[in-house]
């Protein structure tokens, strides 16, 4: 990434400790000398009280306009509840692969 783009990312903090491992991962890049305009957005556990739902229509609008998000660890149920939102943001953006470093 050049220093003199201004890269537009959507932040989904996440559930739990992701806010937490989200703001390390922006000082890191920030300290790379990275330009981004982040557009933080909800989904996971969080998303509920606020939307409605898990994973809101304007999360997923701005992942598809951005191309690009930084996403936090989100809440996985077990046994049922919610849909996991990983799944859900597999589906809803025909998704078969990430990265992991």
């Amino acid at each position: 990434m050049s220093k003199n783009i201004t890269h537009h990312i959507t932040l989904i903090p996440g559930d739990g400790i992701g806010p937490e491992v989200t703001s390390a991962a922006r000082k890191v890049l920030a300290a790379a000398g990275v330009v981004i305009d982040w557009e933080i957005v909800d989904a996971g556990a969080g998303a509920v009280d606020k939307h409605g739902t898990t994973l809101p229509d304007e999360t997923l609008e701005s992942i598809r306009e951005n191309k690009v998000a930084l996403k936090g660890p989100l809440t996985t149920p077990i046994g049922g509840g919610f849909q996991s939102v990983n799944v859900g943001l597999r589906k809803a953006l025909d998704l078969y692969s990430n990265v992991r470093p």
